[in-house]
């Protein structure tokens, strides 16, 4: 153990080292693979009839998310970038639980891509009940003078432009709806920092003051509006965005000593999304491994 307690940062024998060239990363090419479910983990309607658009739900969280939600019963619309591979096996699981998948590529730091997407899926499903902001970006960088204003940029019309860009869009659907949610995804990083993740972790901060103000704002309406802000959990973001040696210990040194698993934050968004979480708006829960956090 280290002087501050926490444990040193060991390799996963289970876990090779291994890294990605471009982001969001493909999940097909990870080993070990993530875990987008866990079987014991059966389904009870808690969602039936619902339809739900998750951005970035190709892979990683996301998936967990569909997979989640379809087996309590909603259909999907999966917004991602230009991972067909992994969106067609997101849209195959999906189906193979009965329930419909729409599969939407593109940029959704695009307005107008955001707008004709939620079209889409109203046109497909009938409907939306469900919005989940969850698709992200982030470039390490060791000086805050290495953040150009290309990268800044790109971080903050991933991270944010969309959540307002979908809200918009997706409000005089949710308004129609008996059991409207709003999910964003934040993270850890907005609590605690990163010193080399300045602009990911700024991006993850507005989230969260977006995600308060906003639930302020449609109380009213009733449509409840809360975050997820996940600790280190094994995604293809991780490989895509460290090198290799950092993968290969990356979660080790978080209180329970691993990663996470995408399954292990999906099921905080299906109590969101669900009626059981009726009372609650304006919040954001934890799945991070045992790190305390403010907030």
């Amino acid at each position: 153990m280290s002087n501050n307690s926490k444990p040193e940062k060991e390799p996963d024998p289970q876990r090779p080292a291994q890294e990605q060239d471009r982001q969001p990363g493909i999940e097909a090419e990870m080993r070990p693979q993530p875990m987008a479910e866990n079987p014991r983990i059966t389904g009870s309607g808690r969602l039936s009839g619902r339809v739900a658009l998750i951005t970035g739900g190709d892979s990683g969280i996301g998936r967990a998310v569909a997979l989640a939600f379809a087996r309590e019963g909603a259909d999907v619309g999966v917004l991602y970038l230009d991972e067909k591979e992994d969106a067609d096996e997101t849209a195959r699981l999906v189906r193979d639980k009965g329930r419909r998948c729409l599969l939407i590529p593109g940029d959704i730091g695009s307005e107008s891509h955001c707008r004709e997407s939620v079209g889409a899926i109203v046109a497909e499903f009938g409907r939306l009940d469900i919005l989940v902001n969850n698709a992200a970006e982030q470039h390490p960088q060791k000086s805050p003078e290495d953040i150009t204003e290309n990268q800044l940029m790109s971080t903050f019309r991933t991270n944010v432009f969309p959540l307002f860009f979908l809200t918009a869009a997706c409000l005089p659907h949710l308004e129609k709806s008996e059991h409207a949610a709003i999910i964003n995804t934040t993270s850890v990083t907005a609590y605690r920092g990163s010193p080399e993740l300045l602009d990911y972790s700024a991006t993850k901060g507005a989230i969260v003051a977006f995600t308060r103000s906003l639930a302020t704002r449609l109380v009213k309406k009733n449509i409840r509006v809360n975050a997820v802000a996940p600790g280190p959990i094994w995604t293809p973001l991780i490989a895509a965005t460290f090198p290799a040696e950092k993968v290969a210990v990356f979660g080790s040194d978080s209180p329970m000593g691993r990663a996470g698993q995408p399954w292990e934050c999906a099921e905080c968004y299906v109590f969101l999304a669900g009626e059981a979480s009726s009372y609650i708006t304006g919040q954001v829960l934890h799945p991070n491994g045992g790190e305390i956090v403010n907030g």
